[in-house]
């Protein structure tokens, strides 16, 4: 307790993810008073072209149990922020 899931795009490396897990899973126990040897982090990549449909559709959208909103939307299958497609 707890387990934070990453889901990601490929791309970073071995050492930036386990950087980055080591900053996620400090964050977690300070906030939670918790010992950080309890904290756990994994990822999921997930591939560009499939976000939209997967994570996005599935995880993201409509979701009541997020909690730290994206500034993005999928629009005709395109990645778009304020309705322009973005890379």
């Amino acid at each position: 307790m707890p387990h934070v899931i990453v889901k990601m795009w490929p791309g970073r490396d071995e050492e930036f993810k386990t950087d980055m897990a080591r900053k996620v899973a400090k964050t977690v126990s300070d906030e939670l008073g918790c010992d950080i040897g309890r904290v756990s982090v994994t990822y999921e990549i997930v591939d560009k072209d499939k976000w939209g449909e997967t994570i996005y559709k599935d995880e993201i959208k409509d979701n009541p149990n997020l909690y730290h909103k994206q500034d993005y939307e999928y629009i005709d299958g395109k990645m778009c922020v304020d309705g322009m497609p973005v890379e």
